[in-house]
C-alpha cells in the first residue's frame, strides 16, 4: 500500500481590494465570526491589512475588536454575564462603545431570539420619558389620542438598554427601581398592573457616586442597577489597539469610497498612538474618514485636530491650557455645544456657562471652507 501524503497550499493574502468584515464606529465587528485583523510591515516599510487566519484574534471572533489588556478584561466580563439574566451596568467615557458592548451581552444570551430594545435617557423630554418607558392610555394626559405600548413590555422576554441612564429625572427613577423590583409596570392613566420579563443593561458616562452626593440620583437605584458593573476603558488606556483600529476603518472606507490605501504614514500612526483621544473610539472613526475622503493616493496621510499638535509645545498658562482642552473638546464634536454628547456634555457645564468661556478666550467655530 502506498503511503498516503498529505500537502498544504497557503492561500494568497488579501488586500484591502477584497471585502474585509465592516466595522462600527467603536471597532467592534458587525460579523462576530469575521478573522481577526492585525497589521505588519511589508516591502518597503509599508503598513498592510493582513487576516490571520491560522491563530483569530479571539475578540474578533465574539464581534470584539481589540488586543489590549483592557480589551481583553472587558471581554471576559461580558461573557460570564451574557449567559445569565443579571442586571448589567456600563461605565465609560462618551464614544467608547457602550451600546455595541450592550448588543454583544444582548446577542451572546439566551434572550437574543427577540430584538434589543434601546432608549437613550438623556435624549427624551423629561415629560415624555414616564410614558416611553412604561406606556400609557388613550386619554391619559392632553395630547394622548392613543394608546402606547412602553419599551418595557416592547422589551418583554427581551432585553432594555437604557443610555445615558444617569440623565434619568428622578420621579422617573422612583418608577423605574419599583420596575426592577417587583418586576411589575404601570401604564399611563391606568391602575391595572402588567408582568414584565425584561433584562436591564444600563450605560453612562457619568460619575453615578457623585451624582448620588449631589442629590440628582437615587443611592437605592445605583445598588438596583450595580449588580454587575463593567467599566469600559477609553482609547487612551488600548494604546495597542490604536494601530489595529485605525486599519479597520480605513479598509472600511477604503472599500465605502472606491479607492485604494497600501500604506499609512509613519509619522502619522506614531502621532495617534500619543494623542490622547478625547472623542476615544468614535473620534478616530471620524478622523480616518475625513482622511480617506481627502487622499489623493495610495499612501494614507491621517493630520490629527489641530489642537493635538499645538498643546504638546504650547503655553503652561493656566488660561492657554484651558484654551486648548476646550477647542479639543468643541473639534472632537464638530463644535456641537448643546444636547447629549455635546462639548457642554462632556466638559460637565452648563451650555449657556460654555458660551461665556468661549467668548472669553477667544474661542470662534471656524467658518467653513
Amino acid at each position: 500500500m502506498q503511503p498516503f501524503v498529505c500537502r498544504t497550499f497557503s492561500s494568497p493574502e488579501p488586500t484591502l481590494d477584497s471585502d474585509p468584515p465592516p466595522s462600527d464606529e467603536a471597532g467592534f465587528s458587525r460579523y462576530p465570526s469575521a478573522p481577526g485583523v492585525a497589521p505588519f510591515r511589508g516591502g518597503h516599510g509599508a503598513e498592510r491589512l493582513r487576516v490571520t487566519r491560522d491563530a483569530p484574534d479571539p475578540l474578533a471572533r465574539h464581534g470584539i475588536l481589540g488586543q489590549s489588556r483592557p480589551m481583553r478584561r472587558v471581554e471576559e466580563e461580558v461573557s460570564q454575564v451574557s449567559a445569565t439574566d443579571a442586571t448589567v451596568l456600563l461605565l465609560g467615557e462618551t464614544g467608547t462603545g457602550k451600546e455595541l458592548l450592550a448588543t454583544q451581552i444582548h446577542e451572546r444570551s439566551a434572550r437574543r431570539g427577540r430584538p434589543m430594545v434601546r432608549v437613550n435617557c438623556g435624549a427624551i423630554p423629561a415629560t415624555l420619558i414616564e410614558s416611553e418607558l412604561f406606556g400609557r392610555e388613550k386619554g391619559a394626559f392632553t395630547g394622548a389620542l392613543t394608546r402606547q405600548i412602553g419599551r418595557f413590555e416592547l422589551a418583554d422576554r427581551s432585553t432594555l438598554f437604557l443610555d445615558e441612564i444617569g440623565d434619568l429625572p428622578l420621579e422617573t427613577q422612583v418608577k423605574l427601581l419599583r420596575v426592577l423590583e417587583e418586576r411589575e409596570i404601570e401604564r399611563l392613566g391606568s391602575p391595572r398592573t402588567i408582568r414584565v420579563d425584561t433584562r436591564i443593561i444600563a450605560a453612562t458616562h457619568r460619575n453615578l457616586e457623585q451624582r448620588i452626593a449631589e442629590g440628582s440620583f437615587r443611592e437605592d437605584l445605583y445598588y438596583r442597577l450595580n449588580v454587575f458593573p463593567i467599566s469600559v476603558p477609553a482609547l487612551r488606556e488600548r494604546g495597542d489597539d490604536v494601530e489595529l483600529l485605525t486599519w479597520r476603518f480605513v479598509a472600511e472606507f477604503a472599500k465605502a469610497f472606491g479607492k485604494r490605501i497600501e500604506a499609512i504614514d509613519p509619522d502619522s500612526l506614531q502621532a495617534m498612538r500619543q494623542y490622547a483621544w478625547p472623542g476615544n473610539v468614535r473620534e478616530l472613526r471620524n478622523v480616518v474618514e475625513r482622511a480617506v475622503i481627502t487622499a489623493a493616493g495610495p499612501r494614507l496621510v491621517i493630520p490629527l485636530p489641530h489642537s493635538a499638535l499645538k498643546s504638546s509645545a504650547g503655553s503652561a498658562k493656566l488660561v492657554d491650557v484651558e484654551r486648548d482642552h476646550i477647542r479639543q473638546v468643541l473639534e472632537s464634536t464638530f463644535w456641537r455645544i448643546r444636547g447629549a454628547s455635546g462639548a457642554a456634555d462632556r466638559l460637565g457645564l452648563r451650555p449657556t456657562t460654555l458660551e461665556t468661556r468661549m467668548a472669553k478666550l477667544g474661542l470662534k467655530r471656524p467658518r467653513p471652507a
